[in-house]
């Protein structure tokens, strides 16, 4: 066989550099557009930005790595192939090539395990904090109590369900927006306490550096410190059930004298909720209160009412909701044991429990007329 036909010509040589030519722009595109998805979101805290930092030296390292090993052996198999008449070597072993592929690799990994160390000793050290939150993952939602503030909410999808249901255009913000945010101060050390109420969670927001199981009962701890005013998005990062890439979190972060205003708002509120319990109610208030309090339950039960068969009973002529008031009342408050139905007791106050419950029996065609107050709801309790 002659050498013409056994080595590439100049054509092949040409094409191989323009393949590899190729390979090397589109990894630098690739770099290039970290910034569009493709590698973490700008940090904002001191943790988030050493462990950004961490994982694009580990990424470099191990990138050199790969050059260097297939670098190697791509070498060897075209500089040393069969058909320019060389010969494979014969040698059992060698005492000092297996001592340096020990010892390098050994060496790597002691050096990148040093700054990780010191990275994750800083990431567990909670203590001296100037705000503690406990966090709370419920199906599908998130629970919000400022354990010095005396303030507690619920955080839920805010994204409307014509957007889910491809009814209308996705917003900027698909399903990463919710009706409450949890409030922070800047330049504030916060402690999360983190746990659940039903099932597996996790407490994930990429941007502070924090992510978290959430346990049912167990608590878990992390803090974070914000030095830069914004608004700060996450998701449930543990697969909790049906609507799991429905639980997002909003994370804002805001100057210490608005959040002070924030917290006196809040407390207002909660003032505003308790004589909402004590006073009467119109049907249409309840009515119109209990339609948004109703989107809690969409999830399950359907927007329309009619549920999903054979997993989740339809609202719409269905026995609970056309039959006593007591035991309607009853099944929302103290849920069903060995089902996916809630107790919604500790989740809602007296207010929008008696107006979900009004909606309910008067909503889809059901037409009860029953008039649903917050006393009888805290009778019940």
């Amino acid at each position: 066989m002659s050498r013409s036909s056994q080595c590439p010509g100049p054509a092949s040589r040409i094409g191989l550099i323009s393949v590899l030519s190729g390979f090397a722009l589109s990894l630098v595109s690739t770099l290039a557009a970290a910034e569009y998805g493709l590698n973490f979101p700008k940090p904002v805290t001191a943790i988030a930005q050493e462990v950004y930092s961490l994982h694009m030296l580990i990424m470099m390292v191990c990138v050199v790595i790969g050059i260097v090993v297939f670098g190697a052996m791509f070498w060897s198999i075209v500089m040393h192939r069969k058909s320019r008449g060389h010969k494979a070597a014969k040698f059992h072993e060698s005492t000092t090539i297996e001592i340096i592929w020990t010892a390098i690799p050994f060496m790597i990994l002691v050096g990148m395990a040093i700054p990780s160390t010191a990275t994750l000793i800083k990431m567990e050290d909670t203590k001296n904090a100037d705000l503690v939150i406990k966090v709370t993952g419920y199906q599908w939602k998130w629970k919000y109590e400022y354990m010095d503030q005396d303030i507690s909410f619920f955080s839920n999808l805010s994204t409307p369900r014509d957007q889910i249901d491809n009814k209308a255009a996705k917003g900027k913000d698909y399903l990463l927006e919710v009706d409450n945010a949890l409030m922070i101060p800047t330049g504030k050390k916060v402690r999360f306490l983190l746990t659940a109420n039903d099932v597996l969670h996790a407490w994930w927001v990429p941007q502070l550096g924090v992510k978290k199981d959430a346990i049912p009962g167990f608590i878990n701890e992390v803090w974070a410190r914000v030095d830069e005013p914004g608004t700060y998005r996450g998701q449930c990062a543990e697969l909790c059930g049906k609507d799991h890439g429905f639980m997002p979190i909003v994370v804002q972060a805001v100057s210490e004298d608005d959040f002070k205003k924030w917290v006196s708002v809040k407390k207002a509120e909660t003032v505003a909720s308790a004589a909402d319990a004590g006073k009467v109610w119109s049907k249409d208030d309840l009515m119109a209160r209990g339609e948004k309090v109703y989107a809690q339950c969409a999830a399950c039960h359907g927007v329309a009412g009619a549920g999903i068969p054979g997993v989740f009973p339809a609202i719409k002529g269905s026995k609970i909701a056309t039959g006593p008031v007591g035991a309607h009342l009853n099944i929302v408050m103290k849920g069903k044991p060995g089902t996916a139905m809630q107790a919604f007791a500790g989740q809602m106050n007296d207010a929008d429990l008696a107006a979900v419950v009004t909606f309910q029996r008067n909503a889809f065609g059901n037409n009860t007329g029953d008039v649903v107050q917050p006393s009888a709801v805290k009778a019940l309790r």
